[in-house]
């Protein structure tokens, strides 16, 4: 099978690409290994920026769409000492350019903006073979293969993709989240309803962190984060969920009860997230007819910035293409530089603020918050 274009992976950034070629009358194929839209968890909250993700999501026509999934009220947020002391209450005016929506039904937006057949569900990608002259053949596990003129890593973290450009392999950050949920919250657990609060809520402290959203309804969604060793973590026997679950509590001894509760009730079994990056600059040679994008390309710590470069990425893409539909290489030249120079951006400023301004504790937060000019 021949294919013009060929995306790797459905997530947020791969998807945009599809759907903003799509406007402009450009057939892509994308595929992905998942068997189906809901074939696993999609996140939690995410606030998507006016300085990128949305500016994405008006190249792709769905603002309308867009706004029809922000939960109001989300983008209150609260900074909270390991003790329960509120130090930073802000709440949600609706003035904010950072409207939260459910990573899911965002995804499901895009998807179901697209022609039906875009997506290949079920295709994991197993290798890929240059053929010369821009040409890229990908095998998938299941045998099948594509030939295609211009092939986009939108695979993740772990892109099978990157190798034909570039040698970085991600690093672990030396931090890792664990996942856990509360539902019916405000009627189970009022005291750590109440100090969520209505929208996002931090507990940090040094090399601990608990951090909260409040999702749909009432329900909460925590991420701790531990900066252990990988080591640490893979010790831990995560499909024993109670077990898991108290070793993690333990960690938290002393915690405000309401802040604990976040890890000692969860409704899940405890989730471990560990956390990779790539170089800061990571970039590449032009190499004909292959490019990457999102987390492929620029994968960052954790800083609320991922899947907005993300779409930003695919959209930037897709417009450079529409723009030389006659000549991919000069679209992908401009696309890249532009790329390059964005996620350097990003990730140089968020290593100052969390790191150079923010010491790890509740109040060293707030005021790197109240320095920094990208704040809340």
């Amino acid at each position: 099978m021949t294919n013009s274009i060929t995306i790797i992976g459905a997530g947020l950034g791969g998807l945009a690409l599809a759907r903003v070629l799509h406007t402009h009358g450009i057939p892509a194929t994308v595929y992905e290994a998942e068997t189906t839209p809901t074939a696993r968890m999609q996140g939690g909250m995410l606030d998507i920026h006016d300085y990128n993700g949305q500016l994405a999501l008006t190249a792709a026509g769905l603002m309308e769409e867009f706004r029809s999934l922000v939960l109001p009220g989300r983008q209150a947020m609260r900074i909270l000492d390991r003790d329960g002391t509120v130090l930073l209450d802000k709440a949600d005016d609706g003035t904010g350019g950072r409207p939260e929506v459910q990573r899911g039904e965002l995804r499901q937006l895009l998807i179901d903006s697209l022609p039906d057949g875009t997506v290949r569900w079920g295709h994991k990608l197993s290798g890929v073979q240059a053929l010369g002259a821009g040409r890229h053949e990908a095998t998938f596990a299941d045998g099948s293969t594509v030939v295609t003129s211009l092939l986009v890593g939108a695979d993740g973290a772990w892109s099978r993709v990157r190798p034909l450009l570039s040698t970085a392999i991600p690093d672990y950050t030396g931090e890792s989240f664990v996942e856990t949920y509360l539902y019916d919250a405000d009627t189970r657990h009022p005291a750590t309803a109440k100090a969520v609060g209505g929208g996002s809520m931090m507990a940090p402290s040094p090399g601990r962190e608990i951090h909260a959203h409040r999702e749909r309804g009432d329900t909460l969604h925590a991420y701790v984060v531990l900066a252990e060793p990988h080591e640490w973590f893979a010790a831990i026997d995560f499909t024993d969920a109670a077990a898991a679950t108290a070793r993690i509590a333990d960690e938290f001894d002393g915690w405000a009860p309401e802040l604990t509760a976040l890890i000692a009730d969860t409704d899940i079994p405890p989730v471990w997230r560990p956390h990779y990056s790539l170089p800061v600059g990571h970039r590449w040679d032009r190499v004909p007819g292959v490019t990457l994008l999102g987390d492929a390309a620029h994968l960052m710590p954790t800083n609320g910035e991922g899947a907005n470069l993300a779409l930003l990425d695919g959209a930037e893409l897709g417009k450079a293409l529409a723009a030389h539909p006659e000549d991919i290489e000069t679209a992908l030249t401009e696309y890249e530089q532009d790329m390059f120079a964005r996620s350097t951006e990003v990730a140089t400023e968020t290593a100052e603020l969390f790191g150079d301004l923010h010491d790890g504790t509740a109040q060293g937060l707030v005021d790197a918050f109240t320095a920094s000019a990208h704040t809340l």
